[in-house]
């Protein structure tokens, strides 16, 4: 049986998919973003090795408060950096009739990462920039593991929700929004494309790893600028 290291847990996750989640925070990412709000996850070696059937004596405990609608959220730093463990887990859940969903920003593909995927019944998927040279400026690699699940995803016809941070001054002109339209618009099981605000929060976990956000001196994004954003896309991706 795999294991794996687990940063956190959230027991009452209202923003990671359907319903209420328990949310399995996995240790360990690739990428370097600069408006990450957990560069505390970043370290492989971090946070704490546990068993597929200790996480579910967890998620067991937790599984009253799920409801109807809720279920399971698998995020990071990156799961699919932990792809082997994130698959039985998964496993696991359906087992047990538990819904899961995958929170990721993508990863290259091979058999085990697809089949972690494969394993979930609802990916969310964080695309940074829709253009590739503002995606590796931002996260410090290239996109091809962000194309590769959107590609997969597609192929399968799994459901997906699309993500993506706004940034004041950074990605928030309209040209942005319309290029992350024309990136989704044909995905055959696309449930959803929203846009998140920017905001400082994480500010405090670069401070004390003693690291400097690129955007430590950026305003939160506030609602009243974010809904036009918004708006453009939901009107994109109705064309």
């Amino acid at each position: 049986m795999a294991t794996g290291r687990i940063h956190s847990y959230e027991t009452l996750g209202g923003l990671d998919g359907p319903g209420l989640r328990t949310v399995v925070f996995l240790q360990g990412c690739p990428l370097r973003c600069g408006y990450c709000h957990n560069p505390d996850t970043w370290d492989c070696r971090g946070g704490t090795e546990a068993t597929v059937e200790e996480v579910m004596g967890r998620i067991r405990r937790y599984r009253p408060y799920h409801g109807r609608d809720g279920g399971v959220t698998f995020s990071g730093g990156e799961p699919l950096a932990q792809a082997a463990f994130v698959a039985e887990l998964a496993a696991a859940c359906a087992r047990e009739g538990i819904h899961t969903a995958l929170d990721t920003a993508g990863y290259p593909l091979d058999p085990t990462v697809e089949r972690a995927i494969d394993a979930c019944d609802l990916v969310i998927l964080d695309i940074k920039h829709a253009r590739p040279e503002r995606f590796r400026e931002l996260a410090g690699a290239d996109w091809r593991g962000m194309l590769d699940v959107l590609a997969h995803t597609a192929r399968r016809r799994q459901p997906v929700w699309i993500r993506q941070v706004v940034v004041p001054g950074w990605n928030d002109r309209p040209e942005d929004i319309l290029a992350l339209a024309d990136l989704i618009r044909d995905h055959p099981a696309r449930q959803r494309a929203e846009l998140l605000a920017y905001h400082t929060m994480g500010q405090r976990k670069w401070r004390q790893l003693g690291l400097l956000s690129p955007f430590a001196q950026t305003p939160p994004m506030s609602a009243a600028a974010l809904a036009p954003l918004q708006q453009l896309l939901d009107d994109a991706l109705r064309q």
